[in-house]
């Protein structure tokens, strides 16, 4: 059997205590799990719910007070906490389902990848935009490239914590922008470690009312963009070009879609996203989207 550090990071948000109440329901396959929570506040502000709720939690829980305002620090200290076969990643937005862990733990061990991802599927409120519901904008899947991942997220994953893996870190100046799971993830492959997915290994994610609106899927898919451009390895100026083309490309398709509510939004979304590249090579300064209070 194998040992887990599950890892969370948190900054001010009173949701946690819904994600560890469901990690409480995880069925772990004879695995030994710890949990880590890398509290990001300046004050260990998170510090009496994880105490409230570690009782509940049938794993030993470890709190850590890794301050502030930089998503890095904490993904870091969980890293330099952890100390089991694998590591694992989630959110403090999202809730697991029972056999979450388990899911991702056979993939791996089927693959023998150094990372498996899995789905986070978004549930919108009952006053979402229709348009929104039927395109589903707000789940995270792998990006597949001629079929295979070639980088990853961290709000649901799982990776074997082994050299040469065992001595990445999370880039310290991508912190408040982001995109440091994006770069992670560049560096674990140009390292020769595959990615690999498991659909069943799935997490859920509620979207909040200041999200479930086209501004924010625009910063997002901007910020995507951006880091994407930014991490292009000897791309540089020469891709700005077909860049260029691309974005004409998704303003034509977002005119021909006019009258669809979800494709002329996913086709201007996709035109935004090149835009990010086309910035990110430039290297024009990324917007700061972390370190600010979550609402209740």
């Amino acid at each position: 059997m194998a040992s887990i550090d599950i890892c969370i990071c948190t900054f001010r948000r009173p949701f946690l205590a819904n994600t560890l109440r469901s990690i409480a329901m995880l069925e772990t396959g004879g695995h030994a799990v710890r949990l880590i929570i890398a509290d990001n506040d300046a004050e260990p502000s998170a510090r009496p719910l994880v105490a409230a709720l570690a009782a509940s939690l049938p794993f030993p829980v470890q709190y850590l007070h890794a301050p502030a305002a930089n998503i890095c620090i904490a993904r870091n200290a969980c890293l330099d906490a952890a100390d089991a076969d694998y590591v694992a990643f989630i959110d403090d937005d999202e809730v697991v389902k029972p056999n979450w862990l388990t899911a991702l733990v056979t993939q791996v061990e089927r693959s023998g990848a150094a990372a498996v991802l899995g789905p986070v599927c978004a549930i919108y409120a009952d006053d979402a935009p229709a348009w929104m519901v039927r395109g589903d904008f707000h789940s995270t899947l792998p990006v597949f490239v001629s079929g295979r991942i070639r980088t990853g997220y961290t709000c649901n994953m799982l990776m074997r914590w082994s050299e040469p893996f065992r001595s990445l870190r999370f880039d310290r100046a991508l912190g408040r922008s982001g995109g440091e799971d994006t770069d992670f993830f560049y560096r674990l492959v140009e390292q020769g470690g595959a990615i690999d997915y498991a659909p069943d290994a799935v997490v859920e994610e509620p979207v909040p009312p200041e999200r479930a609106t086209m501004a924010w899927l625009v910063r997002r898919r901007l910020r995507f963009g951006q880091t994407h451009g930014m991490l292009m390895r000897g791309a540089s100026w020469h891709s700005l070009p077909v860049v260029a083309a691309k974005i004409v490309y998704c303003c034509a398709m977002t005119g021909f879609t006019a009258l669809s509510p979800v494709l002329r939004r996913r086709n201007w979304l996709r035109a935004v996203l090149h835009m990010g590249v086309a910035g990110g090579i430039l290297g024009l300064r990324q917007a700061e989207h972390y370190g600010q209070p979550a609402s209740p």
